[in-house]
């Protein structure tokens, strides 16, 4: 048998290839993409690696960019609504960094093949999955494109949502001011939706990327639905209107002169329908399969824990591989109890963020953090641990108990 075979070249296949290559595991990885491709292609999401994410990247021996250059160091709120909006910022004990995957997937995927690992530029599908697992000790599906999630049943009960709850509209642009201390701008507009504003690294230089998520049948939903190339002037106007009238803190920066688009390539619009899948599936000959990344959990943007999870979640596999490399169904079910914790926290704590109208127990949370500092540095810090998130939102009484744990009623 060939080792592992990974589908997928995302964060979680190259994390977990990686890792496996650290300890002399033969790896190879399939991937529908090259290098080229992955690199010259379109804007593939807006996603920041906070600090837990970035010290895995260390022990990978893949932090390429020095966070003194390209880090961030906590978020900026704006919660309008209210007599006045909410302003207060939060922040981290280590920075985070924002790189376009445009840059970070083939910088990465040079670090693994440099390492011996092996990689096969071809399409997989869920019909060859079987002759795959007949050819290497175990199969891990990394990727959730075409049919290859379907292989993994679908959890209602992490899964609470039929449609996507927001509209996506996400760019790259010049002309924006950071904040100070340079961070995330978090802005939510009632009813309409929110605005990430994520200090970015591209082939472009330090830009700005704004991900707008719009709540369907609102006043920025016209951002996920309104074409750049039919009118780029008009769209980058349409985008600057609905900011001034919705995320004023964010406007006040912008040089609406030198405001644009970086490129064509740099938007990304649409939805994503967020769900958790089971860890692994038995295949017709008996072998089990993995899944990792989006293959097993997707969740929405809106509080940029998609790629971390996807770290994580390649973290513990590729150390239960390493530990105990007997791959029947009690080695799925070890890594399906290591991660489930975490995992499952950040899908309910993203699930939480994304409902509407918000619950009072969340609102409550942002009053808070708007009256106290520890408690917004502490949320903010969470963003790392999602799991101590999910400890403090998890319910109504838990957000009590935590705000009098802060000498608040």
């Amino acid at each position: 048998m060939d080792g592992i075979g990974i589908v997928g070249a995302g964060i979680a296949g190259l994390h977990l290839g990686l890792l496996l290559r650290q300890h002399n595991v033969p790896v190879t990885i399939y991937s529908d993409r090259t290098a080229e491709q992955m690199a010259g292609g379109r804007m593939l999401n807006s996603v920041a690696h906070h600090h837990a994410t970035v010290e895995r990247e260390r022990a990978l021996g893949v932090d390429h960019w020095p966070v003194e250059e390209f880090g961030y160091f906590g978020h900026h709120h704006y919660l309008a609504g209210g007599p006045q909006p909410l302003v207060f910022p939060g922040f981290f004990k280590a920075p985070s960094r924002a790189i376009d995957y445009r840059i970070y997937l083939p910088t990465l995927l040079e670090d693994y093949l440099a390492r011996g690992g092996e990689f096969e530029v071809r399409p997989v599908q869920a019909a060859d999955v079987v002759k795959l697992s007949e050819r290497h000790d175990l199969v891990v599906i990394a990727s959730g494109r075409g049919n290859m999630s379907a292989m993994f049943p679908r959890r209602a009960d992490k899964s609470p949502y039929d449609t996507p709850q927001r509209k996506l509209c996400a760019g790259l642009y010049e002309g924006i001011a950071h904040s100070e201390p340079r961070g995330v701008t978090m802005s939510i507009s009632p009813g309409h939706g929110e605005l990430l504003e994520i200090p970015m690294y591209s082939a472009a230089g330090h830009v700005a990327a704004l991900l707008f998520e719009t709540v369907p049948g609102g006043d920025l939903e016209v951002l996920a639905e309104t074409s750049y190339d039919d009118d780029p002037a008009g769209f980058e106007k349409l985008v600057l209107e609905k900011t001034r009238q919705h995320h004023p803190s964010n406007f006040e920066r912008i040089d609406t002169g030198n405001f644009h688009l970086t490129g064509p390539l740099d938007l990304l619009q649409g939805g994503v329908l967020p769900s958790v899948r089971e860890d692994y599936t038995r295949l017709p000959n008996g072998r089990y399969v993995v899944a990792v990344g989006d293959a097993h959990t997707v969740v929405d943007p809106v509080i940029g824990q998609g790629a971390n999870c996807a770290s994580y979640s390649a973290w513990e596999l590729g150390h239960a591989i390493l530990e105990d490399p007997n791959f029947d169904e009690r080695f799925c079910q070890k890594v399906a109890d290591r991660r489930r914790n975490s995992v499952h926290a950040t899908a309910d704590w993203t699930n939480l963020m994304i409902r509407t109208p918000p619950p009072p127990h969340l609102l409550q949370l942002f009053v808070a953090m708007s009256q106290n500092q520890a408690v917004a540095d502490e949320f903010t810090e969470n963003f790392s641990w999602p799991d101590k998130q999910w400890d403090i939102l998890a319910t109504p009484e838990r957000v009590r108990k935590f705000l009098a744990g802060h000498g608040m009623n």
